[in-house]
């Protein structure tokens, strides 16, 4: 059971390492971490815009300065906590681990998606920017 559970506990050591370091290093002073792509090209808020800052108010127990800078990330880090816990239990269990997203739920997330990011780059958007 220990070997089956080694690449679950290796995700979360990484995941834990990469949340240790957003939470260690600020993402408001400057030169630590690269601009966004699409906002440094066009002005435009993509949907991960915020995710450090995000991150790093989580980290900090600052949860609606987290979901102000970007709710969508906080939903993911839930996310990933119960598929994780999920995973776990069903590895302990000795049962298969199956992650099979149906066409509807993708479509749905990536309709979600696009409606937050369409919001938060209209003027009437502002209290979506990070």
């Amino acid at each position: 059971m220990w070997r089956r559970l080694a690449v679950p506990a290796g995700l979360l050591a990484a995941v834990a390492g990469a949340f240790a370091y957003v939470g260690a290093v600020d993402p408001d002073q400057p030169g630590h971490y690269p601009v966004c792509p699409l906002y440094r090209l066009t002005g435009l808020y993509c949907p991960g815009c915020g995710g450090l800052r995000s991150a790093h108010a989580f980290v900090h127990g600052d949860f609606l300065a987290a979901l102000r800078d970007n709710a969508p990330g906080v939903a993911a880090y839930l996310g990933f906590a119960v598929l994780w816990f999920v995973w776990v239990v069903r590895v302990v269990r000795g049962r298969p681990v199956r992650l099979a997203p149906r066409p509807a739920q993708l479509w749905v997330t990536g309709a979600l998606l696009l409606v937050f990011t369409v919001l938060r780059n209209l003027p009437s958007g502002g209290w979506l920017h990070p």
